[in-house]
């Protein structure tokens, strides 16, 4: 690693969180941990996180309201783990914000492999082969995305953003005009392993349309292209 990685993790599970702890800081990362939502926020005044591996059911604040927090209150990537393995949990999970989903028990050299995964994907990697972009807010739809602080806004409002619709929105800025097949936006804006839903792009552009668009029914900065994918077309200014 180039840097030494923050990384959160939060169990009320203390053998967990031990364990995660213990292999993480062998693998170099810098680590904290926490057995509730509670103790998360604590630290996070004096401490910023690069992830945070999140367990679901905790007493107090679950995983889903944290999730949220975090999301509102830092850049951090999250992943959830936990041993509820029901589908909808994940898809919750990752509507709450979570950027990707491990079931207890889990494999520790798997899980390091989606850390690292994440982290790519959060910490301002451009993909290949892209063209970048010059200027440090971008307009996008209705909204102006803040490409170094990965922050969207409307107006003085910030729009919640996750990783993934961060990756998309740069892979649309770097191809405008472009066609682009679902594969192709997989490729570049999704680079783990994970279950279809958690890999559909069509689900992806109706939330982030919904966040963008002026009116997402009738959508003008992200169209459809039909039997190929998706086109950016930037709107003036």
């Amino acid at each position: 690693m180039t840097i030494n990685y923050k990384m959160i993790v939060v169990d009320d599970e203390l053998d967990i969180c031990e364990t995660l702890a213990d292999y993480f800081s062998m693998q170099g990362f810098d680590v904290k941990m926490a057995a509730n939502g509670q103790e998360l926020k604590a630290l996070l005044p004096d401490y910023t996180p690069h992830i945070v591996l999140l367990d679901l059911n905790m007493p107090g604040e679950d995983g889903f309201t944290l999730t949220r927090y975090l999301r509102a209150h830092t850049s951090a990537g999250v992943i959830m783990v936990t041993a509820a393995a029901e589908q909808v949990d994940m898809i919750v999970g990752l509507e709450m914000g979570a950027d990707d989903y491990v079931s207890k028990p889990f494999d520790l050299r798997s899980l390091l492999a989606r850390v690292r995964s994440v982290l790519r994907r959060t910490q301002n990697e451009v993909p290949a082969n892209s063209q970048p972009v010059q200027d440090a807010r971008k307009k996008v739809g209705k909204c102006l995305l803040d490409i170094e602080a990965r922050k969207l806004w409307e107006g003085e409002e910030e729009i919640p953003l996750t990783a993934m619709e961060y990756d998309l929105l740069m892979v649309f800025l770097q191809n405008p005009n472009r066609p682009l097949s679902r594969d192709y936006l997989l490729e570049l804006a999704h680079k783990t392993d994970a279950d279809p839903f958690d890999r559909s792009i069509d689900s992806r552009i109706t939330r982030m349309r919904k966040k963008i668009e002026p009116d997402p029914d009738k959508p003008t900065t992200i169209k459809t292209v039909r039997s190929v994918g998706y086109v950016y077309v930037p709107g003036p200014g």
